[in-house]
């Protein structure tokens, strides 16, 4: 197959929310990385390391994924003209399924959760030619997802925000974005890695003083479904004073809830927990622990929306009485 582009992600907007501006008493920006081609910020950093194994001669991208990585990844095989085969788990949602074969990707399920996947998508990865991405740990990934912050300084027309949110699975667009801060030497803005009760990794971790791996995952946020952290982003965390915060699955639904009616847009649990710092006044209660400063203007990473219908969110809506 003969490759049709290398232009893998997109530059995304960065909006000024009135609501959000409204509810937290200070500016909130929303960087609306949903609006990639997949509908996730992964399109950055698994474009840029699927585009570079291409380069040195790979033909066919095998990537473990809960979905969102998966896609950025079929999407990239695509548009670089080469085979890819994604290996997704039993939680996987059957839409997620077909879309990954809509791209043009070879599906396996297998595994409860994403861990046991990621066994099974080494071994295929061993063959000749082939190449094995992770969803979120790799340098090359983390400097794809460092490119959001390189926008975001121009977008702000260099004027430093006072905090940066982000939602934490693997760690692989925390990772990016300290990478970022530093390459702009913005590293003394304050990050808040949010996650969910049932799939807080990062936060079990700084807890332990260790990297440590959770027994399961048992939160509706599948996409932060990684039950170990990379060692990269618990050493950014523990370096630059990352402040890790959990939400319940009902705070990241209701987040979700109400974005959907304050913005129009589908966002899935694993975005709603960054919402959530906004939506249940985190931010205002880490300042009232001494935690955080004074904040004039934040900016949510809006990460993405595939693992979400509105049918699910209707049902979850339902389950968690939000």
């Amino acid at each position: 197959m003969q490759a049709k582009t290398t232009t893998l992600h997109v530059s995304t907007p960065l909006t000024w929310s009135q609501p959000l501006s409204k509810l937290a008493g200070f500016d909130v920006y929303l960087k609306l990385d949903n609006l990639q081609p997949t509908s996730t910020f992964k399109d950055r950093g698994v474009g840029n390391l699927c585009k570079k194994a291409h380069r040195a001669g790979g033909r066919h991208i095998v990537c473990s994924s809960g979905g969102n990585a998966g896609l950025a990844a079929s999407n990239a095989a695509r548009q670089l003209g080469i085979k890819s085969t994604i290996c997704v788990p039993e939680t996987t949602p059957l839409f997620t399924v077909e879309k990954l074969k809509d791209y043009g990707a070879e599906v396996e399920i297998v595994g409860k959760v994403w861990d046991e996947t990621d066994i099974r998508a080494r071994e295929i990865a061993s063959k000749p030619g082939y190449t094995y991405v992770s969803p979120f740990n790799h340098p090359d990934i983390w400097e794809g997802h460092s490119t959001i912050i390189e926008e975001i300084l121009h977008q702000l027309d260099g004027e430093r925000p006072d905090v940066v949110i982000v939602s934490v699975g693997g760690g692989g667009l925390l990772c990016g974005v300290m990478e970022g801060l530093i390459k702009v030497n913005w590293e003394t803005v304050p990050v808040i890695a949010m996650e969910t009760f049932g799939a807080e990794s990062l936060n079990a971790s700084i807890k332990a003083g260790k990297v440590v791996t959770l027994p399961g995952i048992t939160s509706v946020a599948k996409s932060l479904g990684s039950k170990r952290v990379c060692d990269k982003a618990f050493e950014y965390s523990q370096k630059y004073g990352v402040i890790s915060h959990v939400v319940s699955d009902e705070e990241a639904i209701s987040a979700c809830l109400r974005f959907a009616d304050d913005h129009r847009f589908l966002v899935e649990p694993a975005c709603g927990a960054s919402l959530a710092a906004v939506y249940s006044s985190v931010i205002k209660r880490l300042q009232s622990e001494d935690r955080l400063g004074q904040v004039d203007k934040a900016v949510v990473i809006v990460c993405g929306g595939n693992s979400v219908t509105l049918q699910l969110l209707a049902k979850w809506k339902e389950q968690f009485k939000v």
